[in-house]
């Protein structure tokens, strides 16, 4: 180096990528997390995500370093799915986000912006209920506002099947993941595929708990400022109900977005959300 000069830093210009355990009333909660390279006093508010059933926080991979630049973002594994603990029995939907909120406790925020995927939308709903003074903002992509005909379909035949000797279950898992995912790269599928069966069987707690909760007394009480995502999956029908139970909400269609919308279309949701929570 040559006398005089100074040798410069490399400044770090991406969100940088971590996982790490917090401890819940279950037990340890596995948590993807983005955080800003900067990390000064300009972030925004966090962003909490919360993923669809039955798969893991791994679904916001693609989403995480967009939406990070600016602000922490936190995908925990919910209780029982990923690399999260059980609960002991079957939980609700309550109890979901009863574990949510031991985490944000742990972490001593003290206001948060919360992001639901499918299923993971009504958990975020029901934070938003439980800890008013701390959820600042509510986005739900995709609300599972299954009909009584729908539930009872589900309680006949829940999904994800279960285990068998034989190995049935596997054909029918991947039929299903394959028709779910119509139009997707057979990667997608086959990651998708791979966590429905390494959630095991438990694999359909987190849908039968969203099938039971009490959406139409629940959602007409959030206050909070609200952002429903509709992309063409198989709730697309279904998130159109919430129109007449959030009339005050924002509503956007997205009919040219799929299922696996974080994996197939991340760049368009990070931009989304982005003019949403700054709005």
């Amino acid at each position: 180096m040559a006398k005089g000069t100074i040798k410069s830093r490399s400044v770090q210009t991406e969100p940088r990528l971590r996982r790490g355990y917090f401890e819940c009333r279950f037990g340890q909660l596995h948590v993807h997390n983005a955080i800003p390279p900067g990390g000064g006093f300009d972030e925004g508010t966090p962003l909490i995500a919360l993923h669809q059933s039955p798969q893991s926080g791994s679904t916001f991979e693609r989403f995480l370093p967009l939406v990070g630049r600016d602000r922490s973002v936190y995908a925990p594994d919910l209780p029982g799915f990923g690399s999260s603990d059980p609960p002991p029995e079957r939980p609700s939907v309550s109890d979901y986000a009863a574990a949510i909120g031991d985490f944000c406790d742990s972490m001593r925020f003290r206001q948060v912006d919360v992001l639901g995927y499918g299923s993971g939308a009504l958990i975020a709903i029901e934070l938003a209920l439980t800890r008013v003074s701390s959820v600042h903002r509510v986005v739900c992509v995709g609300l599972p506002l299954a009909s009584e005909s729908e539930r009872e379909t589900f309680r006949r035949a829940p999904w994800p099947a279960q285990p068998t000797d034989d190995g049935g279950y596997l054909a029918a898992e991947w039929e299903r993941t394959r028709a779910a995912g119509r139009g997707q790269q057979i990667e997608t599928l086959a990651r998708s595929f791979a966590e429905k069966i390494h959630n095991g069987p438990r694999a359909w707690w987190g849908l039968q708990a969203a099938l039971e909760y009490p959406a139409r007394d629940r959602l007409g009480r959030v206050t909070q400022p609200i952002l429903i995502v509709r992309p063409r999956d198989e709730w697309w029908d279904a998130t159109l109900r919430a129109r007449e139970l959030l009339p005050r909400a924002r509503i956007l269609d997205l009919p040219d977005v799929s299922a696996e919308a974080f994996e197939a279309a991340p760049e368009r949701l990070a931009s989304v959300l982005r003019e949403f929570l700054r709005s």
